[in-house]
């Protein structure tokens, strides 16, 4: 995302599971399961008309942040996230 760009706006969703913002009128999304303390991230998607831009990046982060918050332990279930994991292991003491 560009310097210029205005920031993100990212929600939480607890009853569904899900963090999600909207870019251009798409909706991107990390989808997770929590059991007990370990939130598994399940599924990251980011459509097509507005992948490239570093969205999926900062919504993982985001839920990474909010897991650490509230003292979840993380599971990257699915590819995108385990990736994610690889490039930002500063976060790495949180994984389950």
């Amino acid at each position: 995302m560009s310097d210029n760009a205005k920031p993100l706006e990212m929600t939480h969703d607890t009853e569904n599971q899900v963090f999600t913002t909207v870019v251009d009128g798409h909706t991107c999304e990390v989808e997770y399961r929590l059991a007990g303390n370990v939130m598994t991230i399940t599924h990251t998607g980011v459509p097509s008309p507005v992948g490239g831009r570093g969205i999926a990046s900062l919504l993982t982060k985001f839920a990474v942040q909010v897991a650490e918050a509230r003292g979840w332990k993380v599971q990257p279930a699915c590819s995108y996230a385990a990736t994610w994991f690889k490039r930002n292991p500063e976060f790495s003491h949180l994984l389950a």
